[in-house]
């Protein structure tokens, strides 16, 4: 396993692995089994939140349970642990307490190494509901003075010059933020910690799962890659500027596999970083052939998720990630979080090709992605 400092604090080394525990198997002692297998490899950093659910009856928090008991396999000093406070819009310093001594309980543990103290933290969040008087900052600030956690850090899905506002604000030593293969819109905000003395953790470095199912299209950019996984992550530690990655690892297999990637010393090579590049400019270029994700063609009469099924496609015709594109487009249906249907239930109205400024065959695309994409 490879090792680099939290940030400015060199005597802190994290595992550039992390074991992200959103997504534990169902079966807890299987899930405690993946984590101390892990650790036995030399991973020393576990992710979760409060928020996260886990357990056979998917209960909210018990991620956090299983965290800890993961923990009991070494001296607590040896390890390394983030949660979350969900504490949301009552950031009421009081809640904002309560919540943190329940990720406490649950956890089984006296102190949290890297506390993200507000999950999901956006600029207009920290400002209006985290940083005012009697709210979630003042609370913050009193449980590290009393050393119930050790490093202020933030978790965000904001844009990157918001998240750079947030890096100004000077108070934090770390952050979590999404990178990875087909997403590297945060890299300038990745570097800019960086260079502020921030250690930088990663979630989704496959890409939420996109990049965990094997795609000949992406592993022929470094041919020696063992797998579209490995690639993935010998990606996003290639930066320089990054510290760890978190991955969800439900299986003994996986966690083999992500360990042994995360062992080998040596980064992707420049050649191979230069052709990665070039190939997916070239990939996102003929990605914007078919749907550019507009939304100019919406809404549709009949309810018809149009630039979600189309996103679907171009994995699929783009990337070859054939499995995660008929996963993403069954989510589409009535009982979708936004009530958007898949493409058979077009009629044929025609209203979103006149609406198309880019001229798409709107129709007949919706016919092919169904019957691609569909049962």
């Amino acid at each position: 396993m490879q090792y680099r400092p939290y940030g400015k604090h060199e005597d802190i080394q994290l595992s550039t692995l992390g074991f992200g525990a959103m997504r534990l198997p169902k079966d807890d002692d299987y899930a405690v089994e993946c984590m101390t297998h892990a650790i036995d490899l030399g991973l020393n950093f576990i992710d979760t939140a409060m928020g996260y659910s886990a357990g056979p009856e998917g209960k909210s928090g018990y991620s956090e349970v299983l965290v800890g008991r993961a923990l009991k396999c070494r001296p607590r000093e040896e390890l390394y642990l983030s949660t979350k406070n969900s504490v949301g819009e009552d950031c009421d310093a009081d809640v904002w307490w309560e919540q943190m001594e329940a990720s406490l309980t649950r956890l089984d543990t006296d102190y949290i190494d890297f506390y993200q103290v507000y999950h999901g933290l956006s600029w207009d969040g920290y400002v209006e509901r985290f940083q005012p008087a009697g709210r979630g900052l003042e609370a913050a600030m009193k449980a590290k003075d009393q050393g119930l956690f050790r490093h202020f850090s933030f978790s965000s899905h904001d844009t990157p010059e918001n998240i750079m506002k947030l890096i100004d604000e000077g108070i934090f030593e770390s952050m979590l933020v999404q990178y990875n293969l087909l997403d590297q819109s945060n890299q300038d905000a990745i570097q800019y910690a960086a260079e502020h003395g921030m250690a930088v953790f990663i979630m989704g470095p496959v890409g939420g799962g996109r990049l965990g199912m094997s795609s000949e299209k992406i592993n022929e950019l470094v041919p020696d890659a063992m797998s579209t996984p490995e690639l993935a992550i010998r990606f996003v530690l290639s930066n320089p500027y990054v510290t760890t990655a978190f991955s969800g690892m439900n299986t003994i297999e996986m966690v083999d596999e992500n360990c042994a990637t995360a062992a080998r010393p040596e980064p992707l090579s420049a050649d191979e970083l230069a052709g990665i590049e070039q190939a997916l400019e070239e990939n996102s270029r003929l990605s914007e052939l078919y749907c550019t994700g507009c939304n100019y063609c919406m809404p549709c009469p009949q309810n018809v998720g149009i630039p979600q099924a189309f996103s679907a496609m171009n994995m699929h015709r783009v990337w070859g990630l054939t499995e995660a594109a008929k996963g993403r487009y069954a989510r589409l249906g009535p009982d979708s979080r936004q009530g958007l249907l898949q493409a058979d239930a077009c009629v044929e109205c025609g209203e979103c090709e006149e609406k198309c400024p880019q001229n798409i065959p709107i129709i007949e695309q919706l016919k092919e992605t169904h019957a691609t994409l569909g049962e």
